[in-house]
């Protein structure tokens, strides 16, 4: 860590600021342990989640090489999104993020419920990932059971955690890299074996053939499209959690700038560089596909040996890496929400390292029940909790565009200096953003499969006006406490 020139922070938080302001991280009572290259690799594997290499296979065979239009779309979405929250928080950051931002700019219920929503979101990906790399390590070591392997996982980061934010950027940082180094690694041989100058490959050098030659590059139509946007949307979740972190970070500005302006190559590269390298080295229709999922039956027909273990090294570290973050996502929001008092005041603590302690452990809590509910229910209470979180992330970037619409006359109008980050083409294409989320939203409504895309819509809604009742009636409280205490004072 580097040495603050500034005094040591209290133990305790600094009393909360005033709606939507955020605060530095002395203070907050965080501290700024989080280095540049934390950062920048927190920015780049941010975007590439284990639904990247578990779920890309459902949507090839959905939609065929028209998959890669549809992770087209959906990057999109994520670099205005990520563009729109890069403007706010560069000039503003703040460990609440667009739950600090939709505060101040749409109302205290916005960003208490939105808030509150991303910390559920979170709490139930920490149940599903502790799930996911257990599965991956008792296929190792059987002797040791999956509920065990998943205590222990659980354990284990929520210690580096609770260290200091050093060690989770710092753990951060060698999960990101690996997940980068494989990713990269995997486009670079694939395009070397598409073209025929990969020795030793087993692969037919077809070039690019395999995008049309099976019943073209749309085979199941051009609805497929969409189809396959349901499918993915969900593995781009993270790539906002770097302006969260930004607030621990030596130099906030710089870090939510850099991670704004290289969102694009990103996206572009780990998403649509290595799903067009698996559409091209297979047809899209090949059973290996389905059965052992994309990446794995793409280095298998390249004749990588043991390409089903070296893509499970690289999903449980996904996975780990999905874990750590996640759990200091939701600590962080938490603590956010403990700063506004829309949370518990003990959350908004820290300790004589930094760390809210109190918002790590209740999120880590929270986390395991979910995983007790996958073990005892898995196909009631947690598919319950699976599906009313399932639409969140959508709602998150809705809040994200509707405040950027609101805080962008704010900072012009208090900090104009502070707009070094600008959302292109404003406001039309904020709007244009809102109309597109919308509409993903509503075609959600259509899949009525089970644990689709309606009953996540329809339980993800209901669970939004659930929190925002919630809200608006402790404000409402709020607000006859205060009046009559000022009675009483008269």
């Amino acid at each position: 860590m580097s040495k603050m020139t500034t005094p040591p922070p209290s133990p305790v938080a600094a009393p909360p600021a005033p709606p939507g302001h955020g605060q530095s991280p002395q203070q907050s009572g965080l501290q700024s342990g989080l280095k540049n290259r934390h950062l920048s690799m927190i920015a780049v594997g941010g975007v590439i989640g284990a639904g990247l290499f578990v779920g890309s296979a459902s949507g090839i065979t959905a939609a065929g090489p028209g998959i890669l239009l549809s992770y087209a779309l959906v990057g999109a979405l994520v670099v205005f999104v990520m563009r729109m929250l890069g403007e706010m928080a560069a000039a503003n950051p703040t460990s609440g993020s667009f739950s600090a931002y939709a505060d101040r700019a749409l109302g205290r219920w916005a960003g208490f419920s939105i808030g509150w929503l991303y910390w559920f979101f979170w709490v139930v990906v920490l149940a599903v990932e502790a799930t996911a790399g257990a599965a991956i390590l008792t296929s190792w070591v059987p002797a040791v059971p999956q509920w065990a392997w998943a205590l222990i996982v659980m354990v284990v980061l929520t210690a580096t955690n609770l260290v200091s934010v050093a060690s989770f950027g710092e753990f951060e940082f060698w999960f990101a890299g690996i997940k980068v180094v494989a990713i990269a690694a995997f486009i670079v041989i694939g395009g070397l074996a598409i073209f025929g100058v990969l020795p030793g490959s087993d692969n037919a050098a077809t070039g690019f053939a395999n995008l049309t030659s099976h019943g073209g590059f749309l085979p199941n139509g051009p609805s497929a499209i969409l189809t396959g946007v349901l499918m993915v949307v969900f593995s781009f979740m993270g790539s906002e959690i770097v302006t969260l972190a930004a607030g621990e970070s030596e130099d906030p500005q710089r870090a939510v700038t850099k991670a704004t302006k290289s969102v694009i190559w990103r996206v572009g590269i780990f998403y649509l560089g290595s799903i067009l390298v698996v559409v091209s080295l297979l047809p899209w229709n090949d059973p290996s596909i389905a059965k052992k999922g994309s990446y794995v039956a793409a280095l298998d027909s390249i004749g990588i040996p043991h390409a089903g273990q070296i893509m499970n090294v690289i999903v449980l570290t996904a996975v780990l890496s999905c874990l750590n973050s996640g759990l200091y996502t939701a600590s962080r929001m938490a603590f956010s929400l403990g700063q506004r008092g829309d949370a518990p005041r003990a959350f908004a603590r820290t300790n004589s390292r930094g760390v809210p302690q109190a918002a790590i452990l209740a999120s880590v809590l929270f986390g395991f029940i979910a995983v007790g509910f996958n073990y005892l229910w898995p196909d009631t209470v947690f598919q319950f909790l699976l599906n009313s979180s399932g639409a969140v992330a959508l709602f998150v970037w809705l809040v994200i565009c509707f405040s950027q619409l609101r805080m962008r006359g704010i900072i012009l109008r208090e900090n104009p200096d502070k707009l070094v980050v600008r959302m292109w083409l404003f406001p039309y294409l904020t709007w244009a953003t809102i109309a597109m989320i919308s509409f993903v939203l509503v075609y959600m409504l259509t899949d009525d499969s089970e644990g689709g895309g309606r009953i996540q819509v329809l339980l993800s809604v209901l669970l939004a006006i659930v929190v925002v009742a919630v809200s608006l009636v402790r404000d409402r409280l709020g607000r006859n406490t205060v009046e009559k205490e000022s009675l009483t004072a008269h």
